[in-house]
């Protein structure tokens, strides 16, 4: 059963009046995003738009030689899938890391939303120029950024995501999200945990400094966070 509290789990929904979350409930469905699940892949139709609750889902590219990299991310404060054209087609797929839960929605119930003006069509606007604000961050800094600010930016972004201080993932997951040698990754780990700022144990990590990680990440991490805050901010103040 769909309820208000429960949708407003996810914050793009959150920022929704609650007469305009109601008028939804009809169409929403809470469906559950076991890790692994590819939402939609490169080439794919958009059929629904997904709202995470708790779940976080990996936005990747794959390259002509098969390698992947992640481009994105997206937890709780956004939604994936989303196409304002009924022929647009996906241009990354999008792959369950974090399980849990989410609120779908059919693409043409959400194109319907957004062609009607509303509340809905203002929060996406705002949300696609912050996520492209991501993207573009992601960008410069796998050009201009160290692998240590790379692994710290990565694992602030779940931070941001979760629910709680550890992060379930392995090194062979990271490698392959920053697109870099698991050794690297190894030795790159190691250091965070020397310098007091994680914990890293099998499948675990564990955050002990998120300041610490922070000043490490820089400017990698910053420029992104920036984005979503001033989209949050005027999200609430609008709604």
């Amino acid at each position: 059963m769909i309820s208000v509290a429960g949708a407003q789990q996810n914050e793009l929904l959150r920022a929704l009046s609650r007469t305009d979350l109601e008028a939804l409930f009809p169409h929403l469905e809470l469906v559950p995003m076991p890790a692994g699940k590819h939402l939609y892949d490169f080439g794919s139709k958009f059929d629904y738009a997904y709202f995470p609750t708790n779940a976080i889902v990996s936005l990747m590219y794959v390259m002509e030689d098969g390698a992947t990299t992640e481009i994105g991310v997206v937890g709780r404060e956004g939604v994936l899938g989303v196409a304002m054209y009924e022929a647009e087609r996906a241009t990354c797929s999008a792959v369950v890391q974090t399980a849990g839960y989410a609120y779908r929605l059919k693409s043409s119930v959400l194109r319907e939303l957004v062609a009607s003006g509303g509340a809905m069509a203002q929060l996406l606007m705002r949300y696609t120029f912050a996520m492209f604000a991501q993207l573009a961050q992601n960008v410069v800094g796998g050009r201009h950024c160290t692998i240590e600010q790379k692994l710290c930016r990565w694992l602030l972004d779940r931070l941001d995501r979760s629910l709680t201080d550890e992060i379930k993932v392995t090194q062979d997951t990271m490698a392959t999200m920053l697109g870099v040698r698991r050794e690297t990754i190894t030795m790159t780990a190691r250091k965070l945990q020397a310098d007091g700022l994680i914990q890293y144990r099998r499948g675990t990590v564990a955050i002990l400094d998120r300041a610490g990680l922070e000043d490490c990440a820089g400017t990698c991490y910053r420029a992104g966070k920036i984005g979503f805050e001033q989209m949050h901010d005027t999200a609430w103040n609008n709604a």
